[in-house]
């Protein structure tokens, strides 16, 4: 089973919060990482390859796939957008780009780095969910649809992927994070209580380091996962 020092690592939505949470924990592990978001990381990446660009735009994204330097061993999809609405008020450019980023990136990545990873016999593809792939919220129908599409995404790859040895699961935080998002749409009581991003990573770093098949295909809870102590 592969560790992370060595590990070639795509990371999403990278700036900040959960992103940043993940990989500051990853690089202090010795993953070698890529970050992809639309402002520079708002934290030291060291070493990492940093690729700005705005993943709603699929010609930009094809541009930032073709910059990156040789194959990942795991592809962390976090970029999210989340802006509530009533159905009323949604544009279609903010419907669209809500699914563009949240799902359209998730394929262009996933095919840019899936070759790769079939021939060096594996890898990991782990895409950030959240409840909103899972149930509906008022003032959410972009954000939902997106979700729900990648719940969907990611059970087709887990199946392609078995005989390749590449995993694909979906994760939610499972825990309320203090991240930018949450800080514009979290009610007080969820504000209260919620954590540091970086309390969730080792959830990420077990199922890049363990590429266990059995996690393929399903969706796991960031925060238990980290709480079992054996990220």
């Amino acid at each position: 089973m592969p560790d992370l020092a060595g590990q070639r690592v795509l990371i999403t939505g990278a700036s900040q919060g959960l992103g940043a949470g993940i990989g500051q924990v990853f690089a202090a592990r010795g993953a070698d990482l890529i970050l992809m978001d639309r402002e520079p990381p708002a934290w030291n990446v060291g070493g990492a390859q940093v690729i700005e660009v705005d993943l709603a735009d699929a010609a930009a994204t094809a541009e930032a796939i073709a910059r990156i330097d040789g194959p990942a061993d795991t592809l962390i999809h976090n970029a999210a957008i989340l802006h509530p609405e009533p159905i009323e008020a949604v544009s279609l450019a903010m419907f669209r780009a809500t699914l563009n980023v949240g799902i359209q990136a998730a394929f262009q990545l996933s095919k840019a780095v899936w070759p790769g990873m079939k021939a060096r016999g594996g890898g990991a593809l782990i895409f950030v969910s959240s409840q909103s792939g899972i149930k509906g919220f008022v003032d959410e129908t972009a954000y939902c649809a997106a979700k729900h599409a990648l719940e969907g995404f990611s059970k087709c790859l887990a199946l392609e992927g078995a005989a390749h040895g590449i995993l694909s699961c979906t994760i939610t935080p499972g825990k309320a994070m203090h991240t930018p998002m949450s800080e514009a749409n979290y009610p007080p009581e969820l504000k209260a209580e919620w954590i540091d991003p970086s309390r969730l990573a080792p959830a990420f770093a077990r199922i890049a380091e363990g590429r266990d098949m059995a996690l393929s295909g399903r969706r796991l809870n960031a925060w238990e996962m980290a709480q079992e102590g054996t990220g």
